[in-house]
């Protein structure tokens, strides 16, 4: 097969399928060849990377080919995304318009993780121990409520309540793979598991979030997973990759699971649990030792961060902790498989086992981190709240992503294509940071512009009288609190205020809530603990309205016409280099002789000021400006390097001297 076979301008071409279906539609340079270029890389086998600016049309992009290749050649092909608005995009729009249009058929279906599916033979299972399993009464209502929502539903999965059920009470119903009967079950031919696992078998494109991906792939390396075998990945939103790819490559134990495993087996002040349910005595016994090794584990290492520990929590070596508790769960394990065996219902004392062997699971972790296993990894621990309720976090993650997915992922998938509207950084802008970040040493790369007109829809305004932030951040922030109010003023709201300090988000909202309420200015603030999906609503439906976000509003979130005509950024989104990944993986460059500023921290950042600038036209329609307040945009030689990054767009130097307390 050839490029030629899945030639996508028959379908996105002037007078292709689409333009027949949409009188109004224009086809576009910058998405045919990307098309063209995603479906040489399927024909001829091979990698692609793409940056394709905001407009190209990237997700016609790539289905377009993927579908011709998955029904003219049979080719089994992954969409993997990173936020649910864009999966949904593709299940609700894209794919059901393209099935519309194409000149093949097709089939595509969401894949989602196990748990998020009901089991309904540990549904009907756990009603018999309900008395003995559920502590609180909202518990006895969420199980009540599942029941009758099983009986109507078609997904049967999670998504498709309108509540959220209390964890005890999914965790007691979700479908596991150790907690299985498979065709043994009297439900088999019912399992909306097994259903959707049929439909994931026969569906030509399987979408996916990254997180599902990943876990997927670190499971293949040890002989298991999810998805089927496939021919062809497309990442889109790929800039997050290097991120989540070492989340789910890693390792996390926090204190709140164990005690949360614990509790789920035997209460001691209420007597309640699957063991007691039961009568399992000598496993409830072994769970005493358990809770007493935790309690001393988990303290003993929240004094070793407070006294002995690094500042940001990195362990340079083993923690050297004495601690009964890996061999006690293990106890605790066999305890509950030796007193499953008395069990005569297979289903029943399948709970149990499945129990046993979560109990042995935590153990193996436990001793993963306490031995740190892994030469290549950076080992660290979190502390959140304070004592008695004091949640401690055991993490790991491997320092460099790139030669485990380079061996796991490009070495054996015939073809990847990674596309985003920001994988290029450097002046002038190329792929090398991304490329060697995700260790994909082979394959064609293309970089597109987007088809909007940046010069008559943005206008880029730069602060060149505040203090630097390195230098003076107390100047630096009382100065952003007299520029954010100016260039606000300039749009009368409808602005993003971007941030990437959390603590100076919530500090600024609070100090400049007068300003807002004096000019009837509605703010919305991420501080405000509201969800992100409720503030944006809330944001686009009052065009005299700002919003203050941090980290998750930079990326993924669209807010197209007037509502935004203002994006404020704060600050340079230098990751901070004192977090334990982040220093591990800034030393191994330092270590190999190479500039961990330069390689590392500048393209990170301007990739991030790039997806922040993206926030404000998302159509041909969008107008407005973006401000900087960062002036080492302006003063610094690495400057040039973010300037040069963002489209090409007037630019004014704003001269008015924000550090002026008078102002």
């Amino acid at each position: 097969m050839t490029s030629l076979d899945f030639d996508p301008a028959p379908v996105l071409g002037p007078g292709g399928a689409i333009s027949r279906r949409l009188p109004s539609y224009e086809a576009r340079s910058e998405q045919l060849e990307m098309a063209g270029a995603v479906a040489k890389a399927i024909g001829e086998g091979g990698h692609l990377v793409v940056e394709a600016g905001t407009g190209v049309g990237k997700s016609f992009a790539y289905l377009v080919p993927s579908i011709l290749a998955a029904s003219e050649a049979g080719k089994k092909v992954v969409v993997s995304t990173h936020t649910i608005s864009l999966q949904e995009q593709l299940l609700q729009k894209d794919l059901p318009f393209l099935r519309a249009v194409m000149p093949c058929e097709f089939t595509a279906t969401l894949v989602k993780g196990r748990s998020n599916y009901v089991s309904l033979r540990r549904l009907e299972s756990a009603g018999g121990r309900a008395l003995a399993t559920f502590q609180h009464p909202d518990e006895f209502d969420h199980y009540n409520a599942l029941r009758s929502w099983a009986g109507e539903t078609d997904d049967g999965s999670r998504s498709d309540l309108d509540f959220r059920p209390a964890p005890a009470v999914w965790d007691a119903v979700a479908s596991e793979n150790g907690n299985c009967l498979g065709k043994r079950c009297p439900r088999f031919n019912d399992c909306f598991y097994f259903k959707a696992r049929r439909r994931m078998r026969t569906a030509n494109i399987l979408v996916v979030n990254h997180a599902l991906f990943f876990s997927d792939l670190a499971l293949r390396a040890e002989g298991f997973g999810l998805l089927p075998d496939y021919d062809v990945v497309v990442f889109d939103e790929a800039h997050t990759l290097e991120g989540i790819a070492g989340d789910h490559l890693g390792l996390r134990i926090t204190s709140g699971q164990v005690d949360y495993l614990l509790a789920r087996l035997y209460n001691e002040r209420t007597r309640k649990g699957l063991l007691a349910h039961f009568d399992l005595d000598e496993a409830i016994d072994a769970t005493r030792p358990v809770r007493i090794a935790a309690s001393a584990f988990f303290a003993a290492v929240s004094r070793w961060r407070e006294t002995d520990g690094q500042p940001n929590g990195r362990l340079r070596r083993p923690i050297g902790l004495a601690t009964e508790l890996p061999e006690a769960l293990r106890k605790l394990g066999r305890a509950i498989t030796e007193g499953a065996e008395e069990v005569q219902d297979e289903g029943q004392r399948l709970e149990l086992v499945s129990s046993g062997d979560r109990c042995d699971l935590t153990a193996i972790m436990l001793d993963r981190w306490l031995e740190q296993s892994e030469p290549d990894g950076v080992y660290w621990v979190d502390l959140e709240g304070a004592p008695p309720r004091r949640r401690v976090s055991l993490s790991a993650a491997p320092i460099e992503v790139g030669p485990v997915l380079n061996r796991l992922l490009f070495q054996e998938v015939p073809t990847c294509v990674l596309t985003s509207a920001t994988l290029c950084s450097g002046s002038p802008p190329d792929f090398r940071f991304v490329r060697n970040r995700l260790g994909l040493s082979r394959g064609q790369s293309l970089r597109l512009g987007s088809p909007f007109s940046f010069r008559e829809q943005v206008r880029l305004h730069l602060a060149r009288n505040m203090p630097d932030p390195s230098d003076d951040p107390g100047g630096f922030e009382g100065a952003c609190l007299r520029a954010i109010p100016h260039f606000v003023e300039m749009t009368g709201g409808r602005a993003f205020v971007l941030f990437t300090s959390y603590r100076f988000m919530e500090a600024a909202a609070r100090l400049l809530l007068p300003w807002f309420v004096e000019r009837d200015i509605a703010l919305y603030s991420q501080s405000d603990g509201v969800p992100r999906s409720r503030m944006v609503e809330s944001f686009r439906a009052d065009v005299r309205s700002v919003l203050f976000g941090t980290d998750s509003f930079w990326q993924g979130v669209d807010v197209p016409g007037e509502s935004l005509s203002n994006v404020i950024i704060t600050k340079l989104p230098f990751g901070v280099p004192d977090r334990p990944l982040l220093e591990a993986r800034l030393e191994a460059i330092r270590r190999r002789g190479g500039n961990p500023f330069v390689e590392h921290q500048v393209p990170e950042a301007v990739l991030k000021l790039k997806q922040g600038f993206g926030r404000l036209i998302r159509s041909k329609l969008d107008r407005g400006i973006v401000a900087i307040l960062d002036p080492r945009v302006l003063t610094k030689p690495y400057g040039r390097t973010f300037l040069d990054a963002l489209p090409d767009c007037p630019r004014s130097i704003d001269t008015t001297d924000f550090a002026a307390p008078g102002r």
